[in-house]
């Protein structure tokens, strides 16, 4: 088992030359745990809605049926639920490692994007917001595949 040192992050080491940036570093390592509480409450809060939503749909007349807008919207809660969840283990993976999760954040924004196109109304969006949206998620889909290449040519070894 490693110590807690060795599980800091490089950028937020505990010891320091400068004590006020030792200090500095322990505030924000306690801000980044606070925001992990927050994200959790907001995935409570997020599920929660997502029944609100279901129970809501499914109660308005034709009872026990949804319209494909019903569907949509109910794919976007859950996908934003899905979202705060892996923002959740972005930031405990930034507690407990000492390298920045780039692969993960770069799946996060493929998710979140993936939630937008999920939810886009094509009909009312211009060309060119279609256009950037298709050219985001080719950037982050090659990201995301040369970061699995690498990896799995740094494993290989």
């Amino acid at each position: 088992m490693t110590d807690n040192k060795n599980q800091q992050h490089k950028e937020l080491p505990e010891e320091h030359i400068d004590p006020l940036i030792t200090h500095l570093h322990s505030v924000i390592r306690q801000c980044v745990r606070v925001l992990a509480v927050l994200m959790v409450a907001v995935i409570i809060w997020g599920i929660g809605d997502v029944l609100y939503v279901l129970y809501q749909r499914l109660m308005t007349p034709p009872m026990f049926l949804l319209n494909i807008n019903d569907i949509f919207y109910t794919f976007g809660a859950f996908m934003a639920v899905l979202i705060a969840i892996e923002i959740f283990i972005n930031i405990r993976l930034y507690l407990e490692s000492n390298d920045f999760p780039v692969k993960l954040v770069v799946a996060t924004a493929l998710m979140a994007i993936a939630r937008k196109v999920i939810v886009l109304d094509v009909e009312k969006m211009s060309a060119e917001y279609i256009l950037a949206v298709a050219v985001t998620v080719l950037a982050l889909g090659v990201t995301y595949w040369l970061l699995h290449k690498e990896h799995k040519a740094l494993n290989s070894r």
